[in-house]
C-alpha cells in the first residue's frame, strides 16, 4: 500500500508540478509503465486501487500508449476491452472527467485495432447502447462519450496503424455500424429536447455532427468544404434523410440551444445541405427536401435568432452558399417562397456588407452563392423570374460602398486590420465579386465611373498642394481609389459576361481602365511622389500593379484578345491606340517604382513579378525591346538609377531583377549587346579582382560580392539555348571565375555570402534544355567541371573545419546540400566525359566525390531525414553515385558502406515518392552490379566486385536480406504511390540470394492469421511465374507485373 502512495504522490508532481526538473523526475520514473508490457497487469492494479485522479491517468495513457505501440495478444486486448467496458459500468459515472475521457480513448483505440481480430470488438455499438437504456444520466454521458470518441477513432490515421489497415477498417465501421449510431443520436436529440442546457444536449448534437462529418469515401478532407462539394453519404442512410424530421431536428436545436451547440446544429445543416444528388429516391423528395431548407433558413432570416453571435453567423453563410453549390437556379426558382426567400437573403447580404469589420470572412460565402446565381442566368429556362435583376445591382453598389465605409471608419490606425492587407481575404472578395458587376454591366461600369471620377479629381487637386499638409485626407483618398483600382482589375480578369455582346463589354473595360490610366499619371506628380513611405501610397500601387497584371493577360501580349474596340475606346479618352503604347505606360511605372521605392520589399517584388511576366512572353518581349526605358534599363541597371540594388532588404529582389533583364538581352542573341548590357556588372568585377585579399573581408565588399552573385544567378537562369549559355560561360571563363573561388575561401563561414555564391553555382551548372552542349572539340565541359571540383573542395574543407553553430542548418547543413546539388546536376548534366580524369590522372572527380561524401558522413542520418531539402539532395546525389560511380563507394571501408545502404533503406521507409524512388533505384545499380559480378561471375574479378563481395559477406543481414524485407513491407501493407520504382530493385535483390527470398516468404506468412496462409501463399508462388534468371528489361517488366497482381490478390481479404 505504501508503494501505491509513493506512486499516487509522483504522479500527483507529474501533472500538477510547476517545477519542470520535479515533472521531469516523476516522467522519467513513471516512463515504465507505458514502455514495458510487464507492467500491463500493474497497470490494472492502479485503476482497481488507487484513490487520486492521476494515477487513474497515468495507467490509462499508460495503456493507451501500449495498446498503440505494441502488438500485444489477441487474448490479453479482449481481457483489457471487457475489463474497461465493465469498469466504466461500475466506476465512470464518480470518475474525474478527464479520466473518463481518458478510459473511453483506450477502449476505443483497443477496439479499433482488434476490429478485425475478433466479434467482440465489433459489438461495440450494442455495448453502448447497454449505458444508453440505464436510468442514471451519469451512464447515459458515457454511452454517448464512447460513441462520440469511437466515431472520432475510426475516422482519424493513427500512427503504427498503416493507412491501407485504418481505410479498411473505417470502412467496415461505416458499412456496418455508423448509420446505427447516427439513428443513435438523432433519437437521443429528440429524447433531450426538452432537457434545457445540458451536457446530454451537447454529446447527442457533437454525434450527429461527427457522423455527418465522417469520411466517407476516403478522401481525408472536410467534404462539405468548397473544394469537394457535396457528402458522399451511402445509399442505406436514405430514409432517414429524406425523412423531414431529421431536418427539423437541426432546426430545432439552432433555435433552442445557445452558442456554441447552436452553432454545432448549423455545421449538422450544412453537412446536409451538401448531400449528394443521387441520395434521393427521386427529383420530388429532392425538391421536399431543398423546400425544407429554404423555409429553415428563411425563418432565421426572418426572426435574426442567434445570428448576433459570430460563429453562428459565419456557419449561417456557410449554410446559404451551399445552395447553389448543390442546387440548380432553376430549382431555386420553383420552391414556393423563392421571392421572399431571396429578398431576405438581399437584405442580409447588404446587411453584412455594411457590417464589413465583423463580417469579413463571412461575405465570402455570400457573394460566392450570389455569383454562381448570376452565372447561371443564361441557362435559367423556367418561366418563373429569379429577381436577380432587382437585387444584384443592389448588392454591388452596397459591395463597393462599404469597403468605402471600411476606409472612412479610420481603420487607418490599426493596420492589422486593414482588408487591404489581407492578401488572402481580399483575393477571396474579389473572386466572386466581378461576376456581380458583369451581370448588369453597364449600370455597374456607370456606377464605379460616377463614384470614381469626383475621388480622382480630388487626388489630382491635391497633387498641386505645395506641402503634405492634409496627409490624412490623401490616404483615405488612396485607401478609396485602392479598393476601385482593386475591384477594376477583378472585373478586367474574366471574360465572361451575361447579358451584354462582346464588343459592349470591351467598350466598358476601355471606360473602366481608363480612369485607372488617368490616376497612374497622377499617382507620381506633385505632392504624390513625396509619399512613397505611405503605406495608404503604398497599398494603392499594389493596386496598380494588379490592375496591370490583369489587364496584360486579357488584352495586352501573348495570350491576349487582340481588341480593336477597346484600343479605339482608349485612343479616343487617352490617345493609346495599341499594345506598345498601353506598354510603355506599364513600363513607365515600373521603372518610376524601381526608381522611387527603396525600403518598401513588397512593392520592389510586386514591381518585378509584373517585370518578369511581360519580359519572360515572347511577343510582350519582343515589344519591350522597342521601347527606350526598356533600352536604358539595360544599359544601366546600377544602383545610382535603381536605388534599392543596395538596399540588402531587397537583396534577393536583385536575382529576379537581373532574370528580367536577361531574358530582354537573350532575346536578340547578339555578342555584342550582351557584352554591352553585362558592362556594369564588369565593373563590379574589375573592383572586386583589383581589390587585394588583405580587404576582402570588409562588410562593402561582402556586400557587392552578395548582389553581384544574385545579379549574376539572375542573368544565368535566362540563359536557355546554347548560344546564350555559351555568351555567358565565354564572358565568365576563365577571367572571372578565380573570383568566386576566393569569395568561398574566404567567407566559408558566413552563410549570407556563401549561399549566394553557391547557388549561383548551381544554376550555373545545370544543363536545362540542353543549354550545355559544347562543340565535340571543345573541352569546355571538363574545364567546367574542373572549376565545380576546385570550389566544391575549397568549400568542403573549410566548412568541415568549422565548428558546430546553434543554427545548425543556416550555418552549415544548408551549405552542403546545395554543394551536393551542384555536383548532382555536374555528374547528371551529360556535358562532361568523367572517364578522361582518370585515364590522365587528374583528381578532380575524386577530389569532388571525396570531399563531397565526407561532407555527407559529417552529417547525422537523423538530421538528413529531419530536413526535406537537405534530405532529397542526399538521396538524389546518392542516386546518381550508384548509378554512375558505383566502384567510387565500393573503395570505403564496411562501416560507410554499411552507414551509406541504411540510409537508403531509411529513404524507402520515407513519406516522400521522389525519395523512396531514388532510393529504389540507388538499391536496383546496387543489386544489379552484385548480381552480374558476384552472383553470376565465376569470381569476382574487378576490385570494385571485390570489395563489394567482401561488405556483404561482412553484413549479410542489411543487404539484401534487410532492404528486401522492408520493400516487400511497403508494397503489401502500405499505400505507395510509386510501386513501378519499388518493384525494380526487388527482382535484383531476389535473383541474388533465392534462399533469403524463400526465407522471407516464410517470415510474412507466418505474420499472417492460419486461414489465410495457403491462398497467399499461392499468390507468392505466382510472383515468380515466367520470371528468368536475368535483369534485362524484358524480364523486369514480367516481374513488375506479377507484382501488380500479387498486391492486388496479397491485400483482397
Amino acid at each position: 500500500m505504501e508503494s501505491l502512495a509513493q506512486l499516487e504522490a509522483l504522479c500527483e508532481r507529474l501533472y500538477n508540478s510547476q517545477d519542470l526538473a520535479e515533472r521531469a523526475h516523476a516522467e522519467s520514473t513513471l516512463k515504465c509503465f507505458s514502455v514495458n508490457t510487464d507492467y500491463i497487469s500493474q497497470c490494472q492494479y492502479i485503476l482497481d486501487n488507487a484513490l487520486t485522479p492521476y494515477a487513474l491517468m497515468l495507467a490509462s495513457s499508460s495503456l493507451l500508449k501500449q495498446v498503440t505501440e505494441h502488438s500485444l495478444s489477441l487474448q490479453l486486448r479482449l481481457d483489457i476491452r471487457n475489463y474497461l467496458i465493465n469498469y466504466l459500468a461500475t466506476r465512470g459515472p464518480d470518475l474525474q472527467p478527464f479520466v473518463t475521457v481518458s478510459l473511453i480513448q483506450l477502449f476505443c483505440r483497443v477496439t479499433k485495432f482488434g476490429w478485425f481480430d475478433d466479434d467482440a470488438f465489433r459489438a461495440v455499438v450494442k455495448e453502448s447502447m447497454n449505458f444508453l437504456i440505464q436510468a442514471s444520466s451519469g451512464h447515459y454521458a458515457i454511452g454517448l462519450k464512447i460513441l462520440n470518441q469511437l466515431a472520432s477513432e475510426m475516422n482519424q490515421p493513427n500512427s503504427g496503424f498503416s493507412p491501407s489497415h485504418h481505410r479498411k477498417v473505417a470502412s467496415s465501421f461505416r458499412d456496418e455500424s455508423l448509420f446505427q449510431v447516427f439513428q443513435i443520436s438523432l433519437t437521443s436529440l429528440c429524447h433531450l429536447k426538452n432537457d434545457v442546457a445540458s451536457t446530454l444536449q451537447e454529446l447527442a448534437l457533437s454525434l450527429s455532427l461527427k457522423c455527418l462529418s465522417y469520411d466517407f469515401v476516403g478522401t481525408s478532407l472536410d467534404e462539405s468544404s468548397e473544394e469537394f462539394g457535396t457528402v458522399q453519404i451511402p445509399s442505406a442512410w436514405r430514409p432517414v434523410i429524406e425523412d423531414p424530421s431529421t431536418l427539423q431536428i437541426f432546426f430545432d436545436y439552432y433555435a433552442i440551444t445557445k452558442p456554441p451547440l447552436s452553432k454545432e446544429a448549423l455545421e449538422c445543416l450544412v453537412r446536409l445541405a451538401s448531400v449528394r444528388r443521387s441520395m434521393f429516391t427521386n427529383d420530388a423528395e429532392r425538391s421536399k427536401f431543398l423546400a425544407h431548407l429554404m423555409t429553415g433558413t428563411k425563418e432565421i432570416l426572418q426572426t435574426g435568432q442567434g445570428l448576433a453571435d459570430h460563429d453562428n453567423y459565419h456557419e449561417y453563410c456557410r449554410l446559404l452558399g451551399r445552395f447553389k453549390v448543390n442546387y440548380q437556379l432553376s430549382e431555386l426558382v420553383n420552391v414556393e417562397g423563392y421571392s421572399d426567400w431571396i429578398r431576405l437573403v438581399a437584405e442580409f447580404t447588404s446587411k453584412s456588407l455594411q457590417s464589413w469589420q465583423w463580417a469579413s470572412s463571412s461575405v465570402y460565402y455570400l457573394l460566392g452563392l450570389w455569383s454562381r446565381l448570376v452565372t447561371t442566368v443564361p441557362y435559367l429556362k423556367s418561366d418563373t423570374p429569379s429577381l436577380l435583376d432587382e437585387f444584384v445591382p443592389k448588392i454591388t453598389e452596397g459591395f463597393i460602398s462599404s469597403r468605402f465605409d471600411s476606409v472612412q471608419a479610420g481603420s487607418l490606425d490599426d493596420l492589422s486590420e486593414n482588408p487591404l492587407d489581407n492578401v488572402e481575404l481580399l483575393q477571396d472578395q474579389l473572386d466572386c465579386f466581378p461576376y456581380l458587376c458583369k451581370f448588369q454591366y453597364e449600370s455597374s461600369s456607370l456606377y464605379i465611373i460616377k463614384i470614381m471620377e469626383p475621388i480622382l479629381q480630388t487626388y489630382t487637386e491635391k497633387a498641386q498642394l505645395p506641402s503634405s499638409g492634409g496627409d490624412g485626407e490623401i490616404s483615405v483618398i488612396e485607401a478609396k481609389l485602392a479598393w476601385i483600382v482593386h475591384i477594376i482589375a477583378a472585373i478586367l480578369r474574366i471574360r465572361q459576361c451575361t447579358g451584354c455582346s462582346v464588343e459592349s463589354q470591351e467598350l466598358f473595360d476601355a471606360e473602366l481602365a481608363a480612369r485607372v490610366l488617368q490616376l497612374i499619371n497622377v499617382t507620381d506628380s506633385g505632392l504624390h511622389s513625396q509619399r512613397y513611405g505611405e503605406l495608404s501610397k503604398q497599398r494603392l500601387d499594389h493596386a496598380i500593379l494588379t490592375f496591370f497584371q490583369h489587364f496584360r493577360k486579357s488584352y495586352v501580349g501573348d495570350h491576349a484578345v487582340h481588341s480593336s474596340k477597346l484600343y479605339a475606346r482608349l485612343s479616343e479618352l487617352l490617345g493609346l491606340h495599341d499594345h506598345l503604347v498601353l506598354l510603355n505606360v506599364i513600363v513607365g511605372k515600373i521603372a518610376t517604382n524601381l526608381k522611387c521605392y527603396t525600403e518598401s520589399e513588397e512593392i520592389i517584388d510586386h514591381t518585378l513579378s509584373l517585370f518578369l511576366e511581360l519580359a519572360s512572353g515572347y511577343m510582350t518581349g519582343k515589344l519591350l525591346l522597342k521601347l527606350d526605358t526598356i533600352k536604358f534599363i539595360i544599359a544601366h541597371h546600377t544602383r545610382e538609377h535603381f536605388p534599392f540594388l543596395e538596399q540588402p532588404r531587397c537583396s534577393r529582389s536583385r536575382t529576379t531583377f537581373y532574370y528580367a533583364i536577361g531574358w530582354l538581352i537573350f532575346m536578340e542573341e547578339s555578342p555584342v549587346k550582351f557584352r554591352s548590357s553585362m558592362d556594369p556588372l564588369l565593373q563590379v568585377f574589375i573592383s572586386l579582382e583589383s581589390t587585394p585579399d588583405a580587404m576582402l573581408r570588409t562588410d562593402t565588399i561582402k556586400y557587392a560580392l552578395i548582389g553581384l552573385m544574385r545579379d549574376l544567378r539572375g542573368i544565368a537562369m535566362a540563359t536557355n539555348s546554347r548560344r546564350t549559355y555559351g555568351m555567358l560561360f565565354d564572358w565568365l571563363y576563365p577571367a572571372h571565375l578565380p573570383l568566386l573561388l576566393k569569395g568561398i575561401s574566404l567567407w566559408a563561414d558566413a552563410p549570407e555570402v556563401t549561399t549566394p555564391l553557391l547557388k549561383f553555382m548551381a544554376e550555373f551548372v545545370l544543363n536545362k534544355a540542353q543549354r550545355l552542349t559544347f562543340d565535340s572539340s571543345s573541352p569546355n565541359g571538363i574545364l567546367l567541371f574542373r572549376e565545380v571540383s576546385k570550389f566544391i573542395v575549397v568549400y568542403g574543407t573549410r566548412v568541415l573545419s568549422l565548428p558546430n553553430a546553434a543554427d545548425i542548418y543556416a550555418f552549415k547543413y544548408k551549405g552542403i546540400w546545395i554543394c551536393l546539388t551542384i555536383l548532382l546536376r555536374a555528374l547528371a548534366g551529360n556535358y562532361c566525359n568523367f572517364g578522361v580524369f582518370e585515364l590522365y590522372g587528374d583528381r578532380a572527380l575524386a577530389d569532388a566525390l571525396d570531399i563531397a561524401l565526407k561532407m555527407t558522413l559529417s552529417i547525422p542520418l537523423a538530421d538528413i531525414l529531419s530536413f526535406l531539402k537537405l534530405s532529397r539532395a542526399y538521396f538524389a546525389f546518392l542516386e546518381v553515385l550508384f548509378n554512375n560511380h558505383i566502384a567510387f563507394i565500393l573503395r570505403f571501408d564496411t562501416s560507410t558502406f554499411t552507414h551509406i545502404v541504411s540510409s537508403l533503406e531509411s529513404g524507402l521507409k520515407g513519406l516522400d515518392p521522389n525519395i523512396s524512388s531514388q532510393c529504389a533505384s540507388a538499391v536496383d545499380s546496387l543489386a544489379a552490379f552484385y548480381f552480374n559480378n558476384v552472383t553470376m561471375g565465376e569470381a569476382p574479378t574487378s576490385p570494385a566486385a571485390v570489395s563489394l563481395a567482401q561488405h556483404i559477406a561482412e553484413c549479410p543481414s542489411l543487404f539484401p536480406e534487410q532492404i528486401l524485407r522492408t520493400l516487400f513491407e511497403i508494397v503489401l501493407f502500405e499505400d505507395c504511390s510509386n510501386q513501378w520504382s519499388l518493384s525494380r530493385p526487388m527482382l535484383s535483390l531476389i535473383l541474388i540470394s533465392e534462399q533469403i527470398f524463400t526465407d522471407l516468404k516464410g517470415k510474412i506468412l507466418a505474420s499472417q492469421p492460419m486461414d489465410q496462409q495457403q491462398r497467399l501463399s499461392l499468390c507468392f508462388d505466382k510472383l515468380m511465374a515466367d520470371v528468368t534468371q536475368s535483369l534485362d528489361s524484358k524480364n523486369k517488366d514480367k516481374f513488375t507485373q506479377n507484382l501488380t497482381i500479387f498486391r492486388h490478390e496479397f491485400r483482397s481479404k
